[in-house]
């Protein structure tokens, strides 16, 4: 068992480093490019640090145990448990951080209307998954138009936000990078190649500790007796949104609030559309105590976050209730 727990510490470090590279070089790339922060931390950011949560019910589908009705409900549990963690724990978590240098008082800040596209994408395509789960699996005609429509989407999200890039850019919402490229501290220079090679070192260490975190998660939930399905919703979520939690933390202590919440608000769109889309065509989806639960939680989670964006940004009282709704959550469920 202390073995298991100081691995666990070993790749919680190794995710740490790699997202300390990984922002540093994102930052440079979107500044290279001359895209808005809202683009740089709500697409790539978003999606490229989604990819460990990606990866679990994916896999899970195609090439899990022997388990069919476990693999389905790891799957099941993996896509609905990340968008839970994001609006719910990753944002508290990053509240919290926020506090020690802006007060309980204080205020996130991301840009207004990026921040509320977001919300918006987000809570239409988990409506239209939660209506799936009532949709007979017969003819799969009617769940498939769900996901077509889930897919549509997220292109219609990816447009809408790289179209308002420009004008945000020049209201100045750019991508700023306060220090230079790390990878400069070895000789190279600041170029895109430098800055790509950095990114895609950043991604391999965050994949390779965010697998890392997932299996020794899952040898002790099994040793802790765990269900799959309870597994799936609480446990690989936190592991697999580490990522996310690291690098909102990080830009919202430099206070850079698009990019810390646009890699949150951003990744709860990704994982609202393109996974429930491959859920609801590959899996039964269908309600249970857990699920409803967590989608109702998570629902009115990301609801509360759109009720309380301004102009003005987020009060970190109000983004503290969002972590009270963690809280019920693990009550309704554990209890």
């Amino acid at each position: 068992m202390t073995a298991l727990w100081m691995h666990l510490i070993f790749m919680l470090i190794v995710i740490l480093i790699a997202s300390q590279f990984f922002t540093n070089a994102l930052e440079h790339f979107g500044h290279k490019i001359g895209v808005s922060a809202g683009v740089t931390g709500s697409i790539f950011a978003a999606v490229a640090t989604a990819l460990p949560e990606t990866t679990v019910p994916i896999i899970a589908i195609v090439a899990g145990t022997a388990d069919k009705v476990a693999n389905q409900e790891i799957s099941v549990g993996a896509i609905l448990g990340a968008p839970l963690m994001l609006s719910t724990l990753s944002t508290v978590l990053m509240a919290l951080f926020a506090i020690k240098k802006r007060g309980l008082g204080g205020r996130i800040n991301p840009e207004n209307v990026g921040f509320k596209r977001d919300m918006h994408f987000f809570l239409i395509a988990f409506f239209f998954a939660a209506i799936a789960m009532y949709v007979p699996l017969e003819p799969k005609y009617f769940r498939a138009v769900i996901s077509v429509i889930l897919v549509c989407l997220y292109i219609t999200y990816l447009f809408l936000t790289c179209r308002a890039s420009g004008q945000l850019v020049e209201e100045g919402h750019g991508v700023v990078p306060d220090e230079p490229i790390y990878l400069t501290r070895i000789g190279l220079k600041d170029t895109m190649g430098s800055i790509m090679l950095q990114l895609l070192l950043a991604l391999v260490l965050l994949l390779y500790g965010a697998k890392g975190f997932i299996t020794n998660v899952e040898t002790l939930s099994h040793q802790l007796h765990i269900s799959a399905l309870l597994l799936s919703l609480l446990i690989i979520p936190i592991a697999t949104e580490l990522p996310e939690k690291i690098n909102s933390i990080t830009w919202i202590q430099k206070n850079k609030d698009t990019l810390g919440f646009g890699n949150i608000t951003g990744a709860m769109v990704f994982q609202g559309t393109l996974l429930p889309a491959i859920g609801i065509m590959l899996t039964p989806w269908a309600p249970s105590k857990e699920v409803v639960t967590g989608i109702i939680v998570t629902f009115l989670a990301a609801l509360w976050l759109r009720v309380n964006a301004s102009k003005n940004g987020l009060t970190i009282k109000a983004l503290l209730v969002n972590g009270g709704l963690y809280l019920l959550y693990l009550c309704l469920t554990l209890l």
